[in-house]
């Protein structure tokens, strides 16, 4: 439990089948993160089953602290991360529109501003620089390998959505490659696209990843899929200029299917090329870290 005089805040990380939350102290230390709980997205598709799954995780991880400030929540997104309403269709369609900031509040007895909201793949580049591979980095890159591509970018401890070398809003996905967008090429998809060409069979990440001892055509759809990653890293992604980038996301708990393929192509570079070992812990350590930032800046 946190020390009840510690302040802290309530963060949250929701991915695609589940929602995450934990305590964050404000001091750092070994002790700077609660318990982690964690739930599925409700059965019950609703923005009431939804906010009733992180009021509850909530109060688990406050575990009747005090001198809770409120929460920050890394959402994917389409999101409107000022107004706090989501824009997503594709995923949590019950969602869609709701103002998740007043909504929160509400259940908690606080304020809106003190429900915030941050980009879930900056949040994993947030955790990575302050207690994961990307610690003292001058300029970094965090990039989520899962059913899409998520990054972000840093320049000195700091989280950027533009400048040199950064695409519009720090998104890489929708960048054209190839004759589609890089998505297609990094991405879930991908690799079961490129197994089942070989095969005539669709199977999941993890049931390809499963069968890379035994099976070629699991080894060169991850041995394409990691070509692909080094040559965006590169290519599209040098301008940037990054001394590190670090992987995260499902997909990079393979990582030793790809991670040979994308480094021969990154052989004449000085990127190091890491593998997150907070994973999922990421995105909740650096909720709490981009919250006490931005309250300090």
């Amino acid at each position: 439990m946190i020390e009840s005089t510690d302040e802290s805040v309530l963060v949250y990380d929701v991915g695609g089948s589940h929602v995450s939350a934990a305590l964050c102290r404000r001091a750092p230390g070994p002790n700077r993160m609660g318990p982690f709980y964690s739930s599925p997205h409700p059965a019950q598709e609703t923005r009431e089953a939804f906010l009733d799954i992180l009021h509850s995780l909530g109060k688990q991880a406050m575990n009747a602290a005090k001198n809770v400030e409120g929460a920050n929540l890394a959402m994917p997104g389409p999101f409107d991360f000022a107004a706090g309403i989501s824009r997503m269709r594709h995923k949590l369609p019950y969602l869609y529109g709701v103002d998740l900031r007043a909504a929160l509040a509400q259940v908690f007895g606080w304020a809106p501003g003190q429900v915030q909201f941050l980009l879930d793949s900056a949040a994993f580049l947030w955790g990575e620089m302050e207690g994961g591979e990307a610690v003292g980095s001058r300029r970094a890159i965090g990039i989520t390998l899962g059913t899409g591509l998520g990054s972000a970018f840093a320049v000195n401890g700091h989280v950027v959505a533009d400048g040199r070398g950064v695409p519009p809003g720090g998104e890489i996905w929708n960048i054209p490659y190839e004759g589609g967008i890089l998505e297609d090429f990094v991405s879930a998809r991908a690799i079961q696209g490129s197994y089942e060409k070989r095969t005539g069979t669709l199977r999941s990440v993890a049931e390809i990843a499963d069968s890379a001892s035994a099976e070629p055509a699991a080894r060169e759809a991850f041995a394409e899929f990691g070509r692909h990653l080094g040559l965006i890293l590169e290519t599209i992604l040098a301008p940037f200029a990054p001394d590190v980038v670090v992987l995260g996301g499902g997909i990079s708990r393979s990582s030793q299917l790809f991670i040979p393929a994308a480094q021969d192509e990154l052989r004449n570079s000085s990127i190091q090329l890491r593998v997150s070992k907070l994973l999922y812990d990421a995105p909740l350590l650096g909720a709490g870290a981009a919250w006490f930032q931005r309250r300090n800046a």
